[in-house]
């Protein structure tokens, strides 16, 4: 098995639990109240804002031209989906808003592995965010009726053949830098990405209860 593989299989129930989220449901069906898909997108924004500026820096740490044109090329297509996305759901919409405590820890997780740990490290904590809304963008397309859907730009986005091709890539990066690591370091890259996979859930989840600061 490739790391990847091993990784995802560690966090398998994690991933079904995260298919039987109410948000996921909704969304997939319709019937997800307005509100609460703009507080996600809202939310969205930031984290994609940080995510996007991450993606740039491990571009810069890694070793071979290819792949650091296409964690630059991730970089830029976070930005250009955010931008087309929040064009199209919140149009001209403003709104006095600021990340919650779930989207500053999900953050805050990804660049403390930037600044603090391996590259393979950082590399681990910020493959969630692909292959697990490329999962649960195939999940919504294999289950969901036919019908009109309100979210169906954002559900085509993240099931589509592109989004896919993306991810195989950054896999495949992520998986070469393992194949370098001694088993501590692998433990290492397993334990980063394992803590960003529960922050996929809890990031639809915080969005679902619309998250506040208590204080």
């Amino acid at each position: 098995m490739t790391w990847s593989e091993e990784a995802w299989a560690e966090c398998n129930s994690v991933f079904t639990e995260i298919t039987k989220l109410p948000f996921l449901h909704e969304l997939m069906d319709g019937s997800l109240p307005n509100e609460k898909f703009l507080f996600y997108l809202r939310q969205d924004a930031f984290y994609l804002a940080e995510y996007g500026k991450i993606l740039a820096a491990i571009a810069a740490r890694l070793d071979q031209k290819e792949w650091r044109e296409a964690f630059l090329g991730f970089s830029g297509d976070t930005v250009a989906v955010e931008q087309a996305l929040h064009q199209f759901y919140l149009k001209d919409q403003l709104v006095d808003a600021e990340p919650t405590p779930t989207n500053l820890l999900y953050t805050g997780h990804m660049w403390r592995q930037l600044a603090a740990h391996s590259t393979e490290e950082a590399l681990a904590s910020v493959l969630p965010c692909f292959w697990v809304y490329k999962e649960v963008g195939d999940f919504i397309l294999a289950n969901q009726a036919k019908g009109e859907n309100p979210y169906q730009s954002w559900i085509d986005t993240y099931g589509g053949d592109e989004f896919a091709k993306a991810v195989a890539k950054a896999l495949f990066i992520c998986d070469k830098y393992a194949e370098k690591c001694t088993p501590a370091q692998r433990e290492r890259m397993t334990a980063a990405f394992k803590l960003a996979f529960k922050m996929e859930w809890m990031f639809w989840q915080s969005a679902y209860e619309q998250e506040q600061w208590r204080v």
